[in-house]
């Protein structure tokens, strides 16, 4: 009984040779063939089979012309992957034969090895309802990728105009943010891995990434992702506090202890940050292994790549306004070597004096600037002094060339570019100060007096109107200390003439403060993603909160006459350190009435009381 219900063995197949069966067709008998396709298509084949009919198709690839493609897509999703070593080198040579001798089906190649660049899906059936999604338990997923390569290599030996056809594929390929986070880790890792055999493609396939992952940062706000961490932590807190109720000590003390738990302090509470923050990881990594070669450093592939992310910088970054985290990997590559850290900022420098670009651009060259020179501690002080030297020689420049002409007063529309500038030069000297001065007073007060922020602060452009009034109170404050330019008399005179927009909407009048006319943001503010902020924090300047003696400091000028033996304990504190306590960015999309205690990392919008 058993012999009999059980299915005899597949290894007899029907039909005669291939070439009889493709011959009888085109003669217009298709019996054979449909038989044929239907052994070809049975999900129980067996791998003898498969090599045996895999090895006729290599000896027979001249038939299969445009008018067998429905044949070869049945070949093309024969279960191939999975299966024994010798079905999957005979399958690689089939490609080879098959593409080199028909370039006709050179896409549908390519289309089915890219296909498998996500692992497999299964279907789990729940209420009637099929729920597919990827398969993260495939032991093999790394081995069949490596295979998957293989074969990409291997047609792209035989038809070099493989990378133009592949190209449009892998962006058609390119999974949608709401797929699994597994599902787009394993395809933006593939395609990276793509760039090292197809360096043609190097440049389209980082823009491909960086877009995606542009739209995932800006689909997430900053302030999202606080609340929805926020929410995450008072849910586990309370949480804990029931389970301590229900459990003695000893349990409770297992169940820290238990490493299940630890994935969840790096996950993050927001899902397309979660995917963010693992796409980003990668990114990080794959810019190291490029960079660097048995754990040194190349400066051939440093100089290529960067190339690269610059172009891909310009193209997609700097146009876009408030990304929180994507540009990142400029602030990462920059690191590597001091040169590069001076070529971007030169880069930037150019964007932001040349007229002929947008007034937008050149003022997020500005932000840019300003942020990267205050929080890259991989930028030495020299290179922050010289880059203030030449911002401040060009605003000076600036208000040369305006002061006789008829647009001599305050308007963003007409002087976004020298606001922007502005800005980056107080946020600069807010995160620097104490650098420049360090050492030796007098010299360092001589270099800060020689910038001349007075004309600056006192032009009829009146920038301290314009900027951020966080970035302004802490700037004030600062150059009162140092008896560099009193700005409070301005800011007076700016707060009494400010006017309120009002807007009439179906709610009734509205009443809005606009306190960021320039709309400008910090781009290299606080990296919050869990993960990737591990390879960022090491060398990022955290802003130190002021302490009550510091801002009691602040409010103390300095005697003309102090010498450097006489510095107070302000001057001699330490730069900001990633260790200090932490506090709020004033940044584009927040008003400086928010409540500094809600996020980390950049300076507080800090009130310094006027003197009276």
């Amino acid at each position: 009984d058993e012999f009999i219900s059980s299915p005899p063995r597949k290894t007899v197949r029907f039909g005669g040779t291939l070439t009889e069966i493709l011959l009888k067709y085109e003669k217009g008998d298709t019996t054979d063939f449909e038989l044929l396709k239907h052994q070809l298509s049975d999900p129980d084949i067996k791998d003898a089979q498969i090599i045996n009919w895999l090895h006729e198709f290599r000896a027979s690839v001249a038939y299969l012309t445009k008018e067998l493609e429905q044949l070869v897509n049945i070949l093309l999703k024969l279960p191939w992957l999975r299966r024994s070593r010798e079905v999957v080198e005979e399958y690689l040579g089939f490609l080879g034969n098959l593409v080199s001798a028909q370039t006709v089906h050179l896409r549908p190649c390519l289309r089915m090895i890219v296909s498998q660049f996500v692992p497999p899906r299964i279907t789990i059936r729940e209420d009637d309802v099929d729920i597919s999604d990827s398969d993260d338990d495939d032991e093999n997923i790394s081995e069949n990728f490596d295979t998957c390569h293989r074969a990409l290599q291997t047609v792209a030996r035989y038809v070099p105009s493989t990378p133009q056809f592949l190209m449009p594929i892998l962006v058609e390929f390119f999974p949608f943010i709401n797929k699994s986070e597994r599902t787009l880790e394993c395809y933006v890792h593939n395609l990276l891995r793509v760039t090292v055999y197809l360096p043609i493609l190097r440049l389209q396939i980082l823009e491909l990434i960086i877009e995606k992952l542009l739209k995932l940062d800006v689909s997430t706000p900053q302030q999202d992702i606080e609340d929805a961490e926020e929410t995450a932590n008072n849910c586990a807190s309370e949480e804990k506090s029931t389970e301590e109720g229900l459990f003695d000590m000893e349990e409770d003390e297992d169940r820290k202890g238990n490493k299940v738990v630890s994935p969840s302090i790096e996950r993050m509470a927001h899902p397309l940050a979660e995917r963010l923050d693992i796409l980003m990881t990668i990114l990080f990594s794959y810019i190291k292994d490029v960079c660097h070669v048995d754990g040194k450093l190349d400066i051939s592939n440093t100089k290529d790549l960067y190339r690269d992310l610059v172009s891909v910088f310009d193209k997609l970054i700097l146009p876009t306004h408030a990304s929180c985290h994507v540009q990142y990997f400029m602030f990462y590559i920059c690191s590597f070597k001091l040169g590069l850290a001076e070529a971007f900022l030169d880069h930037l420098w150019k964007k932001l004096q040349d007229p002929n670009n947008p007034s937008v651009i050149r003022q997020t060259a500005g932000s840019y600037i300003g942020s990267f020179l205050a929080r890259a501690k991989f930028i030495p002080i020299v290179t922050v002094k010289a880059c203030l030297d030449l911002l401040v020689n060009w605003l000076h420049k600036y208000i040369d060339n305006q002061d006789t002409g008829a647009n001599a007063y305050c308007d963003v529309a007409l002087h976004g570019p020298f606001y922007s500038t502005c800005q980056a030069v107080f946020y600069t000297l807010i995160f620097r100060h104490k650098q420049l001065l360090d050492g030796n007073l007098r010299k360092g007060l001589a270099y800060l007096q020689s910038l001349n922020f007075e004309r600056i602060v006192m032009c009829q452009l009146n920038p301290l109107k314009i900027c951020i009034p966080s970035v302004v109170n802490l700037f004030a404050a600062i150059t009162r200390k140092y008896q560099l330019v009193f700005c409070y008399t301005i800011i007076e005179r700016n707060n009494r003439q400010f006017i309120p927009v009002v807007r009439s909407g179906t709610g009734g009048d509205l009443v809005q403060t606009c306190t960021n006319p320039l709309d400008s943001f910090f781009p290299f503010d606080p990296y919050i993603l869990k993960r990737s902020k591990k390879t960022i924090d090491p060398m990022y300047q955290f802003w130190e909160e002021l302490s009550a003696e510091d801002l009691e400091n602040l409010k103390k000028p300095i005697k003309k006459g102090t010498s450097e033996d006489e510095d107070d304990d302000f001057l001699k504190g330490e730069t900001p350190q990633n260790d200090g306590v932490v506090e709020i960015a004033p940044n584009s999309y927040e008003s400086n009435t928010r409540s500094p205690a809600s996020s980390i990392g950049s300076p507080a919008d800090c009130y310094v009381p006027y003197p009276l």
